[in-house]
């Protein structure tokens, strides 16, 4: 590893940036001209059920703080690390990095807030006294604290991309406090603005929905989405409502009356797209019996997009899809061209706006028409040119979830439980689909405009039917069936790439497995578990590396723990840094509170060498080098050319010519051998301390085997004392194996793998099924006391709900939705008695059949 010097301490603040290159920021998501640098307070525009937010106390200015010079130590040894290691408390909350501002972000749970850590990455090329520190971090820092108890424990926290907001999210409850705007500060020790979202949606106990996944969305700074445990997805919007979602879609991954598994309506995790055609207007969501759904186009109201890309998209629309013969492609190629133009005008108005660059989306959303659930996404095997939709080589529960965009590829990887990811890619281009004759929810202003959407998001029945026909041609093609296929509301194929095990031990829970994407290279990406960080590589994807098909992907351990046999995660907080000077840093919170860095400078992964002996002969193969000799003096001198000795044989030593040829050779053999001898004698003379310097490292080397073989030695008696304990103990498990085939039930047939099959299905019944239907009941009574909650408010003053425009002749709208509540509470109930009786038959007959 390169050994790294800091510049002398600088003379400035700690809330401002070091006095050095920063690690280079990512390319942002939305350019500087969108919404200003900071989040517009969302008390400037509150609806009716929000306003109680606005009685918050009004940021104040500050009084001016006085800055010390700033001390730079490395990271780890930071002291809001120190002081949490220890307290010896439990950690949690996790951690984030702000790349335009060079700040970590770190939530401490014993303080109840958040350390902003000011973070420098020291010069590869200068010297360091021999010291080895990379990262280094600035003292001291100063501490965000929010204006309120929060009431709830932080499990994790994300800061947008300008870095003005962060979110504070929980089990059941999200906060989002505002970095910029302070109420009051106390030496390095702020307090922040903070407003709740969402609290009429999620309980402030603990007892009802839960919060599984809350992100902002990437080509938005005041957009995040919350994925909640009664199927529901909201995209939140900072500048509007905190408490109303701008968007809002009721997931609906199971056709009524066909479920058969409940565990694949619990959503698991979700993910946004990449900068890749329709992928940027895609939301990717992840159940837990390992389907994943695709949600196209989900734009955020107000949002920047590059109009070069959102031109290209226009162009294949009209090139592929309104030139089909079929009537299907056709209807949906203009339901998607009729959203291009509703939702970024710019594209009908291209020869009047030609220098603008960007293109900012504008609310729309067809009112006779909702999005489509597209999936179960089914995989393609080229083998047997058949669909599957879930492996039956991955075991247990789908807990982890990430999409990456490498190349020309777009890689979605599954972590299951049982330790496993599972690699795939898109085998063809994902398009929007709708359905038709679902209306849409919409709520507008006095204007006419948009606020706000809702719709119910069914999955097409009758995608993995039509996916079966699907024959997967040549890799990176674009014939003409595929593309009709795609734009007649089929859903893309996954192509599998590779499944890899983790080798972790099997604990009677499923593991925790959490997924990082790698900042500089996107076939990268980081796996953190119970025993410790891995780094995996993909070495082949079918568009962008088709020649490296037989590569499987590369496993490399980061960081072990030497605790594997937990299934817990030892990781509270993950960030990768990407600094100036190509390099990634790995930086990590444990559970305790310690904090360690991994430079992955060395981490670069060398090209196989291969060599055949055979192909090559002995003069092929060069000598090796001698050190500091040259190649001259080992070759030795040049003979002279000599005279043929007949003409030697005419001369006498007495004779002129004979003294003159006699001279003529002397001189001739003083060039050619003493010189020379004079120069090896140099030579070997200043080799002499290179040489010495060679023996004294073999002498070291050559200590070290003998050390080793005493080592072995000794070891040895041992080793063969326990190869003598593991012989007899095989000869007791023969013995008891002897009296086990005495027993009675020694006959008994083993299950058949189809019996088998059946018991692990009913395993999971038993684990899952139970919980993922109490959940839903318990999301459905909430959503029943939320419904009567806004009916008796309606009534009191319209006498309709917030949703429903007046209509004629109808005035018990609530009544009706209370009684399709409570049938489907009906159903549910049946539905878990009969799974009950037929758990207890099923028992009772292993029992019989065991007896």
């Amino acid at each position: 590893m390169t050994r790294f010097t800091a510049p002398p301490p600088p003379s400035s603040p700690p809330g401002s940036p070091p006095p050095i290159r920063h690690s280079p920021a990512p390319a942002p998501a939305t350019p500087l001209s969108r919404r200003g640098l900071h989040s517009p307070s969302p008390s400037l525009a509150l609806t009716p059920s929000s306003a109680s937010t606005s009685s918050r106390p009004k940021s104040r200015p500050a009084p001016k703080r006085i800055y010390s010079p700033a001390q730079w130590v490395p990271l780890p040894s930071h002291p809001a690390f120190s002081f949490r290691a220890g307290d010896g408390e439990g950690g949690g909350g996790g951690a984030a990095w702000d790349a335009t501002a060079s700040r970590l972000y770190v939530w401490d749970p014993s303080a109840c807030g958040a350390h902003r850590i000011c973070v420098r990455v020291r010069d590869a090329e200068a010297e360091n006294d021999g010291e080895e520190v990379a990262v280094e971090a600035a003292v001291p820092s100063v501490m965000l604290m929010p204006e309120t108890d929060l009431g709830y424990v932080v499990t994790h926290i994300s800061l947008n991309a300008d870095g003005s907001s962060l979110l504070l999210v929980g089990s059941h409850n999200v906060r989002i406090l505002y970095v910029h705007e302070r109420l009051s500060e106390d030496g390095d020790t702020i307090i922040c603005r903070t407003a709740p979202i969402a609290s009429q949606i999620l309980p402030s106990n603990s007892g009802g929905i839960k919060v599984l996944q809350a992100s902002w969305h990437p080509f938005s700074n005041n957009h995040f989405a919350v994925l909640t445990s009664d199927a529901v997805f909201r995209l939140f919007d900072l500048s509007s409502d905190l408490e109303q979602p701008e968007q809002e879609f009721y997931l609906q991954p199971i056709v009524p009356g066909k479920c058969q598994n409940a565990s694949a309506i619990c959503p698991v995790a979700f993910s946004y797209g990449s900068d890749h055609l329709w992928d940027r207007f895609s939301v990717f969501i992840l159940f837990s019996d390992g389907s994943i759904f695709v949600i196209c186009p989900i734009v955020p109201f107000g949002s920047d997009y590059s109009k070069r890309h959102i031109q290209e998209i226009y162009e294949d629309v009209n090139a592929f899809g309104l030139k089909s013969s079929n009537p299907n492609v056709v209807t949906n190629s203009h339901l998607a061209i009729a959203w291009l133009e509703a939702t970024f005008p710019d594209l009908l108005h291209q020869s009047t706006d030609t220098s603008l660059l960007i293109s900012r989306a504008h609310p729309y959303a067809p009112v006779d028409d909702s999005l489509a659930l597209q999936g179960p996404l089914c995989r393609v095997c080229e083998d047997n040119n058949g669909s599957e939709g879930k492996s039956s080589s991955c075991d247990g529960k789908a807990v982890g979830f990430m999409y990456s965009s490498a190349g020309k590829d777009s890689v979605l990887v599954t972590a299951w439980g049982s330790g496993q990811l599972q690699i795939d890619a898109f085998a063809d281009e994902i398009q929007p689909q709708w359905n038709i004759g679902i209306p849409t929810r919409l709520k507008v202003d006095s204007h006419g405009q948009i606020k706000s959407v809702a719709m119910i998001c069914d999955s097409n029945s009758q995608d993995p039917l039509a996916l079966r026909s699907y024959r997967p041609s040549s890799t990176g093609s674009n014939v003409k069936g595929n593309t009709e296929a795609v734009w007649m509301w089929h859903s893309p194929p996954l192509l599998r790439l590779a499944i890899v095990d983790l080798a972790l031990p099997k604990t009677p829970n499923d593991s925790s497995l959490s997924l990082f994407p790698d900042p500089l290279v996107p076939e990268r990406f980081y796996c953190a578990h119970g025993g410790g960080l891995d780094m995996v590589t993909l070495h082949f994807l079918p568009f962008s590396y088709p020649e490296m098909a037989s590569t499987p992907p590369s496993v490399h351990p980061v960081l072990t723990t030497g605790n594997s046999e937990t299934s817990a995660p030892f990781l509270s907080g993950f960030v990768t840094i990407a600094d100036a000077y190509g390099h990634v840093q790995l930086v990590g919170i444990t559970c305790p509170g310690e904090c360690f860095v991994v430079e992955m400078k060395g981490w670069k992964e060398p090209t196989p060498l291969q060599l055949n002996i055979d192909s090559k002969s002995i003069k092929d193969v060069e000598p090796p080098t001698t050190g500091m000799i040259s190649k001259e003096l080992v070759a030795g001198p040049d003979p002279p050319i000599l005279p043929s000795s007949s003409s030697l044989r005419s001369l006498t030593p007495d004779s002129i010519e004979g003294k003159s040829t006699l001279h003529h050779y002397i001189k001739v053999f003083h060039e050619y051998y003493v010189e020379y001898g004079h120069k090896v004698f140099i030579e070997l003379k200043e080799h002499a301390d290179y040489v010495k310097t060679e023996i004294e490292d073999k002498q070291k080397r050559l200590e070290a085997v003998k050390q080793s073989l005493l080592s072995i030695e000794a070891k040895d008696q041992d080793i063969n004392m326990r190869i003598d304990r593991a012989f007899k103990v095989y000869e007791l498990l023969e013995k008891r194996i002897d009296t086990f085939k005495m027993l009675p039930a020694a006959n008994k047939k083993p299950l058949s793998q189809a019996e088998q099959e059946f018991k692990a299905q009913l395993d999971r019944f038993a684990d899952v099924e139970q919980d993922a239907l109490r959940s839903s009941i318990a999301a459905l009574s909430a959503r029943m006391k939320r419904f009567a909650h806004q009916s008796m408010g309606g009534a009191s003053g319209t006498g309709m709900a917030p949703w429903q425009t007046p209509k004629g002749g109808r005035s018990h709208v609530s009544e009706s939705q209370m009684s399709l509540l409570k049938s489907s509470l009906e159903r549910l109930s049946l539905l878990n008695e009969e799974n009950n009786l037929k758990l207890r038959l099923i028992d009772h007959e292993l029992k019989n059949q065991e007896q």
